[in-house]
């Protein structure tokens, strides 16, 4: 008998299991036609029969989504600081990034290609245009909403901004700036393989693009999966990071998402 722990930890997987079954039994019992819809196990022939220009485009994906991460990451960070800390900055900037993160990001890749030409560089920056926003207001959450009569209690032993900031601020921030880079590597992610599809001869948004030219809809499922995949790793890893760096803020392991 499995105890409740032991569920818990097999409960994604069986989901996984559960939903590549049924949508196996859907295309076999439908009859739908693989160029419409593949089944599982024609996507897994198809990820076997070409492992090798999917392993190439997933590391260049990777590559592009990690590096217009870092940037978002750097920028969404020092803007997060000065809108949390200053209601100058906040009035000032808050609305303008309000307003450019309305803006679909698929609308600056053309501008990026006139910039930058097709490539891997529009394809980082449309990561980062994507990403930073959410670490940027997570931050500046954080830090905004620290009690005010911690504050004064700090001011009146003689600590000044840059020691509240050090020593409580950015602390205090830290489970909203890692629940952020959860966030925020995901839509990196859709950002990179957006400007792929768009503007690059790699990666996995290339690879889908031609694999849909050709009709064949086994590897354009086998690259969503690739995708898939690899951005659930990465938020695992944040995830595992954020419980080891700000278990404080946690009063549970199931808190702790």
């Amino acid at each position: 008998m499995l105890t409740e722990k032991q569920l818990i930890r097999l409960a994604p997987w069986l989901v996984i299991l559960f939903l590549l079954i049924l949508w196996e039994a859907i295309c076999t019992g439908f009859k739908v036609p693989e160029y419409l819809f593949p089944a599982p196990s024609a996507v897994w022939q198809a990820g076997l029969a070409r492992w090798e220009p999917i392993l190439m485009h997933a590391t260049q994906t990777l590559f592009t989504t990690l590096a217009g991460f870092a940037i978002a990451v750097v920028v969404g960070l020092l803007l997060g600081i000065a809108v949390g800390l200053s209601p100058l900055v906040y009035k000032a900037l808050y609305p303008l990034l309000v307003g450019f993160n309305s803006i679909p990001k698929v609308a600056f890749v053309p501008v990026l290609v006139v910039w930058f030409g097709i490539g891997t560089v529009p394809a980082i920056l449309t990561a980062f245009l994507i990403s930073f926003f959410p670490i940027l207001v997570n931050v500046a959450t954080g830090l905004a909403t620290l009690e005010p009569e911690l504050e004064d209690v700090l001011r009146s032993l003689g600590a000044s901004r840059l020691d509240i900031l050090r020593k409580v601020g950015l602390p205090r921030a830290m489970p909203y700036f890692f629940a952020s880079l959860k966030v925020a590597i995901t839509l990196a992610f859709v950002g990179s393989v957006i400007s792929e599809t768009v503007a690059s001869n790699l990666g996995i948004g290339y690879l889908m693009m031609a694999a849909s030219s050709s009709m064949d809809m086994a590897l354009v499922f086998a690259g969503l999966i690739v995708i898939g995949a690899m951005g659930v790793v990465m938020y695992e890893l944040f995830a595992f990071f954020e419980k080891r760096l700000t278990g404080w803020a946690h009063r549970g392991e199931s808190s702790a998402l």
